[in-house]
């Protein structure tokens, strides 16, 4: 597989609960757009005490039909894989709600510190007021009435993106990280490409089975899926050092070249993924560019 082979077929089920495997409900906000696919997929995991996995945005429908899912029983455990406004805002109002104990990699970070004068662009998407009850370190195992949850350390997306693999069953939560139906934004300075690409070598270096992710249906065949989702980053990588050997100085023409089949609402979030890739590869000194790598800079070949 040279590059993966996305899966647009989901259906959402807004305002139902729905099987998505043994003991585990999903339920999907109705916050779609680009960025969100059909919304954001929230788990109910356990069948007497419960996790609940990313409760999603403060959205009253969703509020309602992820309480009905958990049907009154306890809560013991709310886990979040990032803090992105349509994934962790729930995780206060459901830990009010049941008492439950919140579990993260952390709050909300930068992979890097701001450069003198940059402004982050996805700061308002972010829940900057989110810290979790407890921070699981990598490989860290929390375990429930039931079952037992690993967590697994995935910075890219953000600096503090989190999976969390069910023990036992080769199931993985796998948040914004691996989605069947695109590829996730990584965007500088809360991403960073680096990261990502480590992210997915440590995934294709376990055997699962079934990925759940943050939006859209499951990834089956998740190591060849994981694969292919690498294979297609360096071929972005060498798309955008290839348009930089041509001329190339200026993120947007190399969005407008790189990205021409593109929907043009995703243009914004196509020049930070270009942007992202350009900070690696000025890391590595395959690309210069005059100071630190900016969306408004100029890139040449070393």
């Amino acid at each position: 597989m040279k590059k993966p082979e996305f899966d647009l077929t989901f259906a959402p089920a807004h305002g139902e609960a729905v099987p998505a495997a043994e003991n585990v409900l999903r339920v999907t906000a109705s916050n779609s757009g680009p960025m969100t696919f059909h919304g954001t997929n929230s788990y109910v995991v356990g069948r007497d005490t419960l996790a609940v996995i990313d409760p999603g945005p403060d959205n009253e429908a969703h509020w309602r039909t992820l309480l009905g899912a958990i049907g009154g029983r306890p809560v013991s455990h709310i886990f979040v894989t990032h803090t992105h406004q349509d994934h962790s805002p729930l995780a206060a109002r459901l830990k009010a709600e049941t008492g439950a104990t919140v579990v993260a990699q952390g709050p909300h970070r930068a992979a890097r510190p701001l450069y003198t004068g940059e402004i982050n662009p996805l700061k308002e998407s972010s829940d900057m007021a989110f810290v979790p009850d407890q921070t699981a370190a990598h490989g860290e195992v929390i375990s429930g009435d039931g079952w037992a949850i690993e967590t697994l350390h995935t910075p890219g997306h953000t600096a503090n993106h989190a999976a969390f693999a069910l023990a036992g069953t080769g199931l993985v939560f796998s948040g914004d990280h691996v989605m069947a139906w695109a590829t996730s934004i990584i965007a500088p300075p809360d991403g960073a490409m680096a990261d990502f690409i480590a992210s997915l070598d440590m995934l294709v270096a376990r055997d699962d089975r079934l990925y759940l992710p943050g939006h859209g249906g499951p990834v089956r065949e998740p190591r060849q899926f994981v694969r292919a989702l690498k294979t297609h980053r360096r071929m972005r990588e060498r798309a955008v050092l290839g348009r930089v050997v041509k001329g190339d100085r200026l993120i947007a023409d190399m969005v407008k070249a790189i990205y021409r089949d593109t929907d043009p609402r995703l243009h914004g979030a196509a020049a930070l993924s270009v942007l992202a890739h350009l900070e690696d590869l000025v890391g590595r000194g395959e690309v210069i560019t005059d100071g630190p790598p900016s969306i408004t800079g100029e890139f040449r070949i070393k």
